[in-house]
């Protein structure tokens, strides 16, 4: 089940644009390891949980994983041949919008290769560039 809001204050949201880099969200936290976004864009709630599932088969229970982002933005679209005008579509899916250095997931409890290769299978499903980052320490 992909992810989404419980409800939104508005229905349909305007596209916005991505500019900067990321304030928050942009240091490990909680695991030992984590993907950092390269480049800002928008990653679907279908995506993450392909990620989810993907990182979830290779860590088989023995590491932690921690998603970092959440979509709350829906994104709208029209039927397809279609005549301009009568208005936006409705709500199609939901995305995290994500800027240039969030931190998408972690991981804990794995070895450093073992973060590699598990970052790596995640790294081909994600449609914006990624690099494993380490902990710094406190």
């Amino acid at each position: 089940m992909a992810l989404m809001p419980k409800r939104v204050k508005h229905r349909k949201s305007q596209r916005g644009r991505i500019k900067g880099k990321a304030q928050r969200g942009n240091r490990v936290v909680f695991g030992d390891y984590g993907l950092q976004a390269l480049q800002g864009g928008w990653i679907k709630a279908t995506t993450i949980e392909s990620g989810r599932i993907a990182a979830q088969q290779y860590i088989r229970g023995e590491g932690r994983l921690y998603i970092r982002v959440f979509p709350h933005k829906s994104v709208t679209s029209r039927p397809l041949e279609t005549r301009m005008g009568k208005g936006k579509g409705e709500p199609d899916h939901w995305v995290a919008v994500v800027r240039e250095g969030t931190i998408l997931f972690e991981l804990n409890g794995v070895t450093e290769q073992q973060a590699k290769l598990c970052f790596a299978r995640l790294a081909h499903k994600m449609p914006v560039r990624v690099r494993m980052v380490r902990r710094r320490p406190a």
